[in-house]
Parts: C-alpha cells; sequence; structure tokens
C-alpha cells in the first residue's frame, strides 16, 4: 500500500486504527481471490475484524466502542477495500447501520441499548433488508410486498427480501413490512428462526463475497416491541459514505498496482521501463486528477457531516455528489490501470481483473446517479425564485 493514502490522517489515534485496517487488509487481499472465485462467504475475515474490535468501531463509548467519526469511517474503509472491496463493503453495512442508529436515535433506547452491547461482547452484527425483485431498490420508494400481520404478542412477517448483504452471519437483521391493516410500511428487529431461510441466489459478476443472498421469512414472528417506531432525527445519510469509501480503496489499489507495473516492466523493444513513455505518463496523470479530486470531495463532506450536525439535512445534495464523483471516478481509475498494464489485465490471477468487476458495482449502490443528478438539480433550481 503506498502512502499516498495517508494524506488525510490528522492525528496519532487515527494513524494507529488506519495500520490496523491495512494490516486487516493485507490478510483479506490475500484470501479474497479464492472467495471471489468460489462466491463464498469469508467467515474467517469477519473472525478476525471481530477478534481485531473493529466490529465496534461506531458503537458509543457509552456501551464499550469507540464511537468514531464518519470522517475516520470513510478513512478505515478506504483502507480495507485496498484488500478486498467485498468484504469492505459487508462489514460498511454493519458498521454504517449502527452510526445511523447512533446519530438519529430512530430506535427505541432499550433496543439499541441491547444491541450494542451484544456487538461489544459477542461480536452481533446488524443489517437491514429491504430491497425486494417487484419493487426493486428501498431508495426509489417502493412499497414492500412483505407483510406483517398482528398476532399474540407481536408480528408474523411474510415476504423475500433481495440483496440481502451479511445474511449468512447474522443472527437478527431488520425487515421492512407493509402493515395491511393500517395500510403504511415499519421496520421489524427479527431474529433468525426456522421461520428465516436464505436462498443462496448471490451469483454476480462483481462483489461476489458479500453473502447478498434472498431472504424468505415465511411467518417469522417479531415481538410487540421490535416494531421499531421510525422516530427520531434526520442525519442526512452521511453513514451511507462507506459505500464510495469502499470504491475508492478499490481504485487505490488499481493504482498501485498500475504504478507498480509501470516502474518494472521493460518490454525488449525498450531500454527502460515503461514508465518513462509520455502515453503512460499520461494516464498516470490522469489517475491522479480522478483519485485526488473525488476524494478531495469524500473527505471534504465527511469532516462538514461530522462538525456541522445542524447542517446535516441539508447536506443530501453535497453527500450524493460525493459518491456520484467516487463511484465514476474510481470506474475511470480502474479502466486506465488496466490500459497501462494491458492485456495482462484480464487474467483471472491478476487483481485488475476483480477490481474491474467489483467497481463496477457501485453503480448500483444507493444513492443511484439519475437520483444524484435529480436532487442536484433540485438543489440548484431552488435557488432561483420563479
Amino acid at each position: 500500500m503506498s502512502r499516498f493514502i495517508d494524506c488525510y490522517i490528522r492525528n496519532d489515534e487515527e494513524k494507529n486504527r488506519a495500520e490496523l485496517a491495512e494490516r486487516l487488509a493485507v490478510r483479506f487481499g490475500e484470501r479474497a481471490p479464492r472467495h471471489d472465485r468460489e462466491g463464498s462467504f469469508p467467515f474467517d475475515n469477519f473472525a478476525d475484524l471481530r477478534e481485531a474490535g473493529y466490529l465496534k468501531l461506531t458503537v458509543p463509548r457509552a456501551f464499550g466502542g469507540d464511537e468514531i467519526s464518519l470522517y475516520e469511517f470513510v478513512m478505515l474503509q478506504e483502507r480495507l477495500a485496498y484488500g478486498d472491496g467485498s468484504t469492505a463493503l459487508a462489514v460498511g453495512w454493519h458498521l454504517g447501520q449502527v452510526m445511523h442508529l447512533r446519530t438519529t436515535g430512530k430506535w427505541p433506547a432499550d433496543t439499541f441499548a441491547e444491541l450494542c452491547r451484544s456487538i461489544v461482547t459477542d461480536g452481533t452484527m446488524i443489517n437491514t433488508f429491504a430491497s425486494e425483485a417487484a419493487s426493486g431498490s428501498p431508495s426509489r420508494g417502493g412499497r414492500p410486498e412483505t407483510t406483517a400481520v398482528p398476532v399474540e404478542g407481536g408480528w408474523r412477517i411474510t415476504g423475500r427480501k433481495t440483496f440481502s448483504t451479511l445474511s449468512p452471519i447474522l443472527d437478527r437483521f431488520v425487515v421492512s413490512a407493509y402493515l395491511p391493516d393500517e395500510d403504511c410500511t415499519a421496520d421489524f428487529l427479527v431474529h433468525r428462526s426456522d421461520r428465516v431461510t436464505i436462498v443462496e441466489t448471490w451469483d454476480t459478476l462483481g462483489m461476489r463475497a458479500t453473502g447478498s443472498h434472498d431472504v424468505v421469512l415465511d411467518g417469522a414472528f417479531a415481538a410487540t416491541d421490535k416494531r421499531l417506531t421510525g422516530k427520531g432525527i434526520d442525519d442526512g445519510g452521511g453513514w451511507m459514505l462507506h459505500i464510495p469509501a469502499c470504491y475508492m480503496g478499490i481504485a487505490l489499489a488499481a493504482r498501485d498496482y498500475a504504478l507498480a507495473f509501470a516502474r518494472s516492466y521493460r518490454p525488449n523493444s525498450l531500454d527502460k521501463p515503461i514508465a518513462a513513455l509520455p502515453s503512460v505518463q499520461q494516464s498516470i496523470g490522469e489517475m491522479e486528477i480522478e483519485l485526488r479530486t473525488a476524494r478531495t470531495l469524500l473527505y471534504a463532506a465527511a469532516d462538514r457531516w461530522d462538525k456541522e450536525p445542524a447542517e446535516r439535512t441539508k447536506m443530501k445534495p453535497e453527500l450524493g455528489l460525493a459518491k456520484y464523483a467516487v463511484t465514476n471516478n474510481a470506474l475511470r481509475v480502474v479502466d486506465l490501470a488496466m490500459r497501462i498494464v494491458g492485456g495482462t489485465s484480464l487474467s483471472r490471477s491478476n487483481p485488475l481483473e476483480r477490481y474491474y468487476r467489483d467497481v463496477r458495482a457501485g453503480l448500483h449502490n444507493p444513492p443511484m446517479d439519475s437520483s444524484v443528478i435529480q436532487t442536484l438539480a433540485a438543489a440548484a433550481l431552488g435557488e432561483i425564485a420563479p
């Protein structure tokens, strides 16, 4: 890992955590080709994350967590993805959900406290399963076909969720469901039981080791107090910057691989490595423009979100722009890296081939490009009186 990645470290505490993430990334990078090839869930990586205390980074200090800032969350996720994008994206959903619950207070206090203590003591993880085949991404506003029917002591929930990242390892998760009697949608905390089945559907082009299978609920029970009220403040969705941070980490890995290749590869038609060629230097310079621009936006957005909590609800255009720029610039960086390396970058034994497939997944993580563009347009038009 080149030290170019270090330019946003601000103090010794961040440096120490960054070094921890880098050590994990090295380990995960060695396993990544196998998990990618098999499409297997990296239980070994998550055992290491738990042992290292990574799973409690966003838990409030009051419950034994580290309560890291969004800025530091971005910095650590970037490094983890440098080694394995799938593991970084998957654990990012857990850490991000906890940060979101911490900053919004949307869960009942006792329920959140129990979750936090379980994360710290047992390595418990959490995610929200909301996507469905018929309704699509929840960010598009579709009503879930999953239903919750009241029964004695709680609710029976029936439906099928797609893109259920971390499903192989979770013993509890949140699901969104439609309540026919109330004509509304609510979230429920569900524990795994014999009424919950994982259907291993996740066989994709990229991010193959996130365990994002379908989860089928056949009358799964949620107690009355596990209906999550949805109260709390709006945090602007800053926690979702873990998504672009992941793709930036992949792009940085591609950049470093291409630089090392350019410095060392000398075909017999040249008397020096290809790094001396103007065309290669042009591509390297273009990579730097894409990376430096995107990282500036990413870290500036995270820093402002941390420092200006009163402005968070107004930051959605800025946060969306950071995701849009990072994801699209990361795609460009990996493409340029492959052009520098040439045809060998297409080999399954070459890490650039995996980076190319993984980085494309960013286009399909929220917020989608079209939504970001519409948000920015609406913000611009709103500044001008009709």
